[in-house]
C-alpha cells in the first residue's frame, strides 16, 4: 500500500492533497443537520493516532464513544476518510451503516469484513474495494494526514444502501436524511525530519 512510496516521491507529493473540503460531513447535498459529541479513548480530537491503529501496528480500528444523538435518530453511519491523500477524493478506510443508536459506542477491533469474528455489522467497502477497516498508512515523507472520522444519524425513512456499499452508495442513502454529524480527526505521518538543536523563538532552530 501506500508505505511502499519511496519517501523522495512522498515529498514531491507534499503539495497533493484531497482536501477537507471533500470529505463526507462537508458536502452540503447532505442538507443542515445538528451536532453529535463523538470521541475516542484512544486519542484526542486533532492528536496522533496511536501506531496500533495504523499499518505500522496491529491495524486494528479504534474504539469509539458518542453521544448527544437526536431523539428522532434510527441508526447510525460511520466513514472514516483521509483529507490529506494525494488523491483527487479522500481515501476511504472505513464505510459502516445500520449501527444501532442507543449502542454509545464501538469497541476496539469493531470495524471488520461482514462475519468475521464479532465486529461490527454491515460494514461496507473501502477505497480497497474491502469490507472492514483500511489502517492509516500515509507516504513516508508527505506529511501529516488527518483522518476523519465522521458519524451521522439518520431518520427511519433512509433507504438501506445495499449490500457492502461503497462511500458513494452510502451518501446518496443518507442524503436528505441526516439529523445530526460528529467529527473526530486523529492524525498520523511517517518519516518526518525532527529540528535538530535548540529551538528559539517562534519555533525556528537556533
Amino acid at each position: 500500500m501506500l508505505e511502499h512510496v519511496p519517501q523522495w516521491l512522498g515529498k514531491a507529493l507534499r503539495g497533493v492533497r484531497a482536501g477537507t473540503d471533500k470529505l463526507t460531513i462537508a458536502q452540503q447535498s447532505l442538507g443542515p443537520f445538528g451536532e453529535i459529541a463523538l470521541t475516542s479513548p484512544a486519542f484526542a480530537d486533532g492528536a496522533r493516532l496511536p501506531e496500533r491503529f495504523t499499518a505500522d501496528g496491529q491495524g486494528v480500528s479504534p474504539p469509539l464513544l458518542w453521544r448527544d444523538l437526536p431523539a428522532a435518530t434510527a441508526w447510525l453511519a460511520l466513514i472514516v476518510e483521509d483529507a490529506d491523500s494525494p488523491t483527487p477524493q479522500p481515501l476511504v478506510h472505513a464505510v459502516i451503516w445500520g449501527l444501532a443508536a442507543e449502542a454509545g459506542s464501538l469497541a476496539e477491533g469493531a470495524i471488520m469484513a461482514d462475519g468475521d469474528g464479532d465486529g461490527a455489522r454491515d460494514v461496507g467497502r473501502n477505497s480497497y474495494a474491502r469490507e472492514g477497516w483500511l489502517p492509516p498508512d500515509p507516504p513516508s515523507g508527505h506529511g501529516e494526514h488527518r483522518y476523519a472520522f465522521q458519524l451521522f444519524a439518520l431518520d427511519g425513512a433512509a433507504p438501506d444502501p445495499g449490500a457492502s456499499p461503497g462511500r458513494s452508495a452510502l451518501v446518496a442513502a443518507m442524503t436528505g436524511h441526516v439529523l445530526a454529524a460528529g467529527l473526530l480527526v486523529g492524525t498520523y505521518s511517517r518519516m518526518e525530519e525532527a529540528p535538530v538543536g535548540p529551538v528559539g523563538v517562534a519555533g525556528v532552530v537556533a
